[in-house]
């Protein structure tokens, strides 16, 4: 009953903010730092862009949270080249009775879905998100700007464990090269973890504004795994 009271609490808290930096990716396993588990708030959530439940037989669960996103600045490399980016983050919920190997690669630069030539790129930053933060500037990250500079040509993965009824957020930060005050690579709008299997999938929609006519698409991108087995999404 406690967690119930703090997360109702949290939420009502969060409830009346508007929606809308650091070390270098490292392969090290982090330690989930959330842990109080409830999963039972919905997509309709307004914190939340979708929220996943996966199940295996036996009634063990893994919930996959994706957060709007936040930002839409700018940042110049020291080559002088600039970008524009957006902060999304993803929590995961592990109300399995094992513990949950996280691994994250986003080390290719993508092309943006039905604009051939236009690419971006997703990097996965070491910080732990907590949902403390979904009301600050940038979902809480601090000196991000030192973070790319150091970072922003360098392959981005990373290693976590999950226990057993714990779970952890991490930040996910999409950049695209600007090009003579254009995005030039459509507007990525919202993105998403999902799980097939023991495989992650990182979904990325996109309206392409820059060549009429104006459209929609969506990208998948096969981005890492999980070690546990037998989970299935819930309908």
């Amino acid at each position: 009953m406690k967690y119930e009271h703090i997360h109702a609490l949290f939420w009502l808290i969060v409830f009346h903010t508007s929606c809308g930096q650091n070390q270098a990716p490292s392969n090290e396993n982090i330690r989930s730092e959330t842990k109080a588990i409830d999963a039972s708030s919905g997509a309709e959530d307004p914190n939340f862009h979708t929220e996943y439940e996966y199940t295996d037989s036996a009634g063990n669960y893994l919930t996959i949270q994706n957060g709007f996103p936040r930002g839409g600045s700018k940042y110049t490399d020291p080559g002088g080249e600039v970008y524009g980016y957006a902060v999304f983050w993803t929590r995961i919920i592990n109300e399995t009775d094992k513990s949950l190997e996280l691994q994250l690669d986003f080390s290719d630069s993508y092309q943006v879905p039905s604009l051939p030539g236009k690419y971006f790129k997703l990097m996965v930053l070491p910080d732990t998100m907590t949902l403390d933060k979904i009301s600050l500037f940038n979902y809480g990250l601090v000196d991000l700007e030192s973070f790319l500079d150091d970072n922003i040509h360098k392959p981005s993965g990373l290693k976590r464990i999950i226990n057993a009824k714990e779970s952890s957020a991490f930040y996910v930060l999409k950049l695209t090269l600007v090009s003579d005050g254009t995005s030039g690579g459509g507007d990525i709008l919202r993105t998403g973890l999902v799980l097939k299997g023991q495989d992650l999938f990182y979904r990325v929609s996109v309206y392409n504004s820059i060549a009429p006519p104006s459209v929609m698409s969506e990208k998948e991108i096969d981005c890492g795994s999980i070690n546990l087995k037998n989970l299935i999404l819930k309908k």
